[in-house]
């Protein structure tokens, strides 16, 4: 490694990036790394990488489709300029539809003064909160057989913040970026139903703190407090599962709610080659992808479940063999990724 490259955190820093959202565009093709070692696999970046990494970040800021996303970043200015005024017609549309919207609202509520706290452990967005509980508790356990597996473990760092449930049969882990951190990193575990009472409330809240301490941990949200009851188990290492897939023989990003509309009942079967994935007996979406192609089944509510709690307009699907769990992930200001079992089919 040369002197002049930077680490994954340090690159994802200098250019307002995250290093979960960093891994997903080098697994997408949009933002290799310039080295990966070969011995650990960490990734480094070079300086020059800069203004693509930075173009890259603003254009999901205004929720560009990473297809699209691509023709920017690769096509000539003229291309790139066309594909971007599009969009903007369309963000700017919506955009006036909210604030039409929003003056409604507005209308009829008192202004309060926020009294937030500045003392603080983690602090989150609180629709983000919200919305990583309701992706993710869905996935743990429905019984107490094993007290772990009816938790949300969720993952303070500085960098990033993790929510993450299994029953064994799903795992979905959802990343998020804290808007501030405080004290030392370490891990929570809770009741994935005390946190889903909680997704209304957090919702709420234009931030959420999470404060531990050695009186308790609680939620706090324009100084209402929500004790959270922590269950003294040993999560299951789940990092070990993700490490220990598979690796993908295809990739294929399609658009999310495109997928979904095409899943009916009971198993579907998929044919997904790198430009195209065919909903068989259904119909057929574009897609950007590499590898080679592949058939593979799901029992529908179980595929049409991941992309319904994804975020995004597009997923990410990496596809190993019909009987190895497929990795279902998007991208926002922090992850979303779900394994999905397949269900076998006739040749």
């Amino acid at each position: 490694m040369t002197d002049d490259l930077l680490t994954i955190s340090a690159f994802a820093r200098r250019v307002g990036l995250t290093p979960s959202a960093l891994r997903f565009y080098d697994d997408c093709g949009l933002l290799r790394p310039a080295e990966v070692d070969e011995g650990n696999g960490y990734r480094y970046y070079a300086p020059e990488q800069d203004v693509r990494a930075r173009l890259l970040r603003d254009l999901r800021e205004i929720d560009l489709p990473l297809a699209e996303v691509r023709l920017v970043l690769d096509g000539s200015p003229s291309e790139a300029a066309a594909v971007v005024q599009a969009h903007l017609r369309t963000v700017e549309g919506r955009a006036d539809a909210a604030r039409r919207a929003a003056a409604r609202i507005l209308s009829t509520l008192n202004s309060k003064e926020n009294t937030m706290s500045q003392e603080r452990s983690v602090v989150l967005g609180g629709p983000e909160l919200a919305s990583a509980i309701r992706q993710v508790a869905p996935s743990a356990a429905s019984t107490d057989d094993i007290p772990s597996l009816v938790c949300v473990q969720l993952e303070l760092g500085e960098d990033e913040v993790t929510l993450v449930a299994t029953d064994r049969y799903r795992l979905a882990v959802r990343k998020l970026q804290p808007l501030g951190f405080t004290g030392t990193p370490g891990s929570l575990l809770v009741r994935a139903d005390e946190l889903a009472d909680l997704v209304r409330w957090a919702a709420a809240g234009v931030e959420v703190r999470i404060e531990t301490s050695p009186t308790g941990t609680a939620l706090v949200r324009d100084g209402e407090v929500r004790e959270l009851h922590l269950v003294d188990e040993e999560f299951p290492a789940y990092q070990a599962i993700l490490e220990g897939l598979t690796p993908p023989v295809c990739r294929v990003i399609v658009n999310r709610l495109g997928l979904l509309d095409l899943l009916g009942d009971g198993v579907v079967a998929l044919s997904i080659d790198p430009d195209k994935l065919v909903v068989e007996n259904s119909g057929h979406l574009d897609a950007v992808g590499s590898g080679t192609p592949i058939r593979i089944g799901f029992a529908a509510p179980l595929l049409a479940a991941a992309l319904e709690s994804s975020v995004g307009p597009d997923v990410l699907l990496e596809l190993s063999t019909p009987d190895r769990p497929t990795v279902i992930r998007s991208a926002d200001q922090g992850t979303f990724t779900t394994l999905v079992m397949p269900t076998l089919i006739e040749a």
